[in-house]
Order: C-alpha cells, then structure tokens, then sequence
C-alpha cells in the first residue's frame, strides 16, 4: 500500500514537515511505503475553467500538477497538509489540489484522504475544513485522527515542541493505516459501491 504526502509550505523541512514526518514514521512502522511531494513553494498557477483537461485527459499547464495525477491515481492514501495563512490554507497548496483534483478523471472512490494544519495560533481548524471538502467531493473517505489534524509552532521547527500535536499525527497515521487496510479487504469481498449515473441539477435555467 502507498501514501502520497503532500507539503503545501514553502518551508521544506518546517513546521508542516514535522507533522508530515510523524505520520510518516507510523505508516512505515504499518508497512505503508510513503512519497512526500513538495508543492510549497513552487510556481503553480490557478484553474482558469478552460475546460482543456476534458479534452486532453490532463491538465493543460504542465507545472507538476500532471505529474503528481500518475502517483495520486496509483496510491491508496492522501495526505495534504498546509500552514495557516489568513485563516485559511496556502493559496499555492488549494490552486495545486484544485487543478489536480479537477483535472483527473480516474475514480478516487475509497481512497484515504487526511488533511493537516500547522498555525502558529489560530485558523488551524477553518484549514483542516477547507482541505477535506476536496475528499468529500471525491468520495474519498476521510481519516480522522483524536482531535481535528493541527500543529502549533511558529517559526520553523517549533512544531517539534508540540506534544499533543504529535500525538495526534501518530494518531491520525494509525487510524489511516487501519482504514486503508480495512478498504482493501472489503474491495476484495465485496468490490466498491455501486454508482448511479449522475444527475445534475442548475439552480437557474
């Protein structure tokens, strides 16, 4: 089974890698090969709705949104994880799982997905809500963990002081270790549910 870890700070090895890390440490303890991709930081540029990916079966910007789709589809686990900027998650880190999430046709359903804040105080939670809307989406179930995901530290490696926080990585990493082995078993017995074509409706006509 694999993991794909997503750092959406720009600092490589701060506050958000250690909470990453963490995890990182259990699943391999559970026997879960990981890949940590640093997406903080790079230059990637937003959605423009131009529709091209339907066309081209990728994204139309090749800035390593594409790239990352081949690892994402082949995983059984995602894990995003973010700093706290305004409350929110890193402008970089939500136009890269936008375009990643919009542009890949393939079926995400019963894929783990897990999503993790860093704050120095506050917005930790506002964050962990905005990540998880893109698993909810997706028909990816969500791992939970003791508390909602969050790390406390301000500057770089501050993190590494947060006891509770780290806990609670181990936590979510063990609980997202058993989900994803208890889906795989029930793919094997039962297969994935049953899904109905899809109806949309528009608010205005």
């Amino acid at each position: 089974m694999k993991v794909l870890m997503i750092n959406g700070s720009p600092f490589k090895e701060g506050n958000v890698y250690i909470a990453l890390h963490e995890m990182e440490k259990i699943f391999q303890e559970e026997g879960i090969e990981t890949e940590l991709l640093q997406i903080g930081g790079q230059p990637v540029r937003s959605c423009v709705g131009c529709m091209g990916c339907r066309k081209k079966g990728k994204c139309v910007f090749d800035d390593g949104v594409n790239e990352a789709a081949e690892k994402f589809e082949a995983c059984d686990g995602l894990v995003v994880g973010s700093p706290v900027y305004y409350g929110g998650a890193n402008a970089t880190l939500t136009a890269f799982l936008t375009r990643l999430f919009y542009s890949t046709s393939f079926d995400k359903t019963m894929k783990v997905g897990a999503a993790v804040a860093a704050a120095r105080r506050g917005g930790l939670t506002a964050t962990f809500d905005e990540l998880n809307k893109f698993f909810t989406i997706s028909g990816m179930p969500v791992a939970s963990g003791q508390y909602w995901n969050g790390i406390h530290g301000a500057a770089p490696g501050e993190a590494a002081q947060d006891g509770e926080g780290l806990q609670m990585m181990r936590t979510l990493a063990r609980n997202m270790a058993f989900l994803m082995k208890s889906i795989a078993l029930g793919k094997e017995k039962y297969g994935l549910p049953e899904k109905e074509p899809a109806v949309k409706t528009n608010f205005i006509r």
